[in-house]
């Protein structure tokens, strides 16, 4: 078993553990349990063993994949079914008295059954994660995670839904006729300009709160690192001048939700350049930006809009920025680069330049992670018993989420709580469940 244990190390992995699982005269079957880097390395292992003389290679598993066997979510009973009596509540005949006090008052459903304390989670498939259009199917690991994340931290039953078509018209009333089921609709990973449609349709038609995570929780995030962040260099929303890479889903929720917050000096730029009046391509979505920002009437390319500006958001692509163009922003600059897993300029070229940096990944300090916003969101609107968002309410809940770092703790390197800390989703909620006053309806645009 050193041979084994020889080959992993030369692979540069490290053993964790070596069991005997079979012997015989001539063989033994071994487990052999190692950590790896990334999946590169993992191969490189696997390579390293076969090439050890009278080694057979039988199997590999990665714990990752072993993780999500069967799905990483289950439906369970809260009562118990242990005979007759408590079928005969559970089920019929006792049911039927509740399904009549129901219809009597359909307000009863949230009170007597999980639609109080249930989220559907829905996806096309069409922009999960950073992997782009893979599929309903092939997203549906994604919502697993959701679902899981929305138990973890806020106690929610959140379900996966996964649609096998990118037709607005379609998905509209495919979430419109299974919506009497659940006390709240989180849109997650699809794609912009579509989502917007979606979303807007979605909010007139039904009478539960509609939330898109990719544009709302990344909003919400956003704007409680950045008031944490501005605290750090001694600056005023109102004052700085803030250059936003991306336009799509992210960004615009992102803009809106500075706007509400007081920002008054914003340029947009996507992969054309600036956004402006001037523009010859504007769509809706473009427009209303147009009309919202850049009131300059600034027509660069994204590097001139960083240059001087106290502020960089990046919700677009990889490597678009580089160090010299830190350099080129204001003292005290803050840098939130967010796309992921790639941002838009290295945070360690940034963190050379910049007094503030943020990013997408949890490597690196100051994690903008959307679920430090959804669970709490979704907390304080199911026990509100809300029939809608409004901007009020994200400002209330970026507010909350900013607080959670105290004055004492914050610094360049803590401006946001990690996801594990215990008094967010609590935060979160509570603030939401004020904002909502027991019942809100509709959504405020900014």
């Amino acid at each position: 078993m050193s041979l084994l244990t020889h080959a992993v190390e030369n692979a540069g992995g490290v053993v964790t553990a070596l069991d005997v699982t079979n012997a015989g005269h001539e063989k033994l079957r071994i487990d052999v349990t190692c950590a790896a880097k990334d999946t590169d390395h993992a191969q490189a292992i696997v390579d390293s063993l076969g090439a050890v003389e009278g080694v057979t290679i039988h199997k590999v598993s990665d714990r990752t994949f072993l993780m999500h066997l069967g799905g990483k979510i289950e439906m369970q009973s809260k009562v118990p079914l242990r005979n007759r009596d408590e079928l005969s509540m559970a089920y019929t005949p006792g049911v039927a008295r509740v399904s009549l006090a129901i219809a009597r008052n359909p307000e009863d459903a949230r009170r007597l059954t999980i639609k109080r304390n249930s989220v559907a989670v829905v996806t096309d498939g069409s922009a999960v994660l950073g992997l782009g259009n893979i599929g309903p199917a092939a997203a549906l690991p994604v919502m697993e995670g959701k679902a899981a994340l929305f138990k973890r931290f806020a106690g929610i039953d959140a379900w996966p839904i996964c649609l096998d078509t990118q037709d607005v018209d379609e998905i509209v009333r495919t979430v419109q006729v299974i919506a009497p089921g659940f006390g709240g609709i989180n849109l997650e990973d699809i794609s912009a300009p579509r989502c917007f449609e979606v979303e807007r349709r979605l909010r007139e038609l039904l009478d539960i709160p509609v939330f898109h995570d990719d544009q709302h929780g990344t909003a919400i995030v956003v704007l409680a690192a950045l008031t944490n962040a501005l605290k750090v260099v001694r600056k005023e929303i109102e004052d700085v001048r803030i250059a936003l890479a991306g336009a799509g889903a992210a960004g615009t929720a992102v803009l809106r939700l500075l706007l509400a917050a007081g920002a008054r000096n914003v340029v947009v730029c996507d992969y054309l350049g600036a956004v402006h009046l001037g523009r010859d391509d504007l769509d809706d979505s473009l427009r209303w930006i147009a009309e919202h920002t850049n009131a300059d009437g600034y027509a660069g390319d994204l590097r001139g809009a960083v240059k001087g500006a106290d502020v960089f958001i990046g919700v677009s692509a990889p490597g678009i920025l580089n160090a010299d163009d830190i350099a080129a922003m204001a003292e005290g600059a803050v840098v939130f680069a967010l796309a992921n897993p790639e941002p838009e300029v290295s945070p360690d070229d940034a963190r050379e330049h910049a007094a503030v940096v943020a990013t997408g990944r949890s490597d690196y300090p100051n994690q903008i992670n959307n679920v430090l916003s959804f669970p709490g969101v979704f907390r304080g609107l199911l026990d509100a018993q809300a029939n809608g968002v409004t901007q009020e309410m994200l400002l209330a809940a970026a507010k909350a989420l900013a607080a959670v770092v105290t004055s004492e703790e914050l610094g360049p390197n803590y401006i946001i709580p990690s996801v594990f800390h215990p008094d967010v989703a609590n935060a979160v909620a509570a603030a939401v469940r004020e904002s909502a006053g027991g019942k809100a309806r509709g959504f405020t645009e900014a």
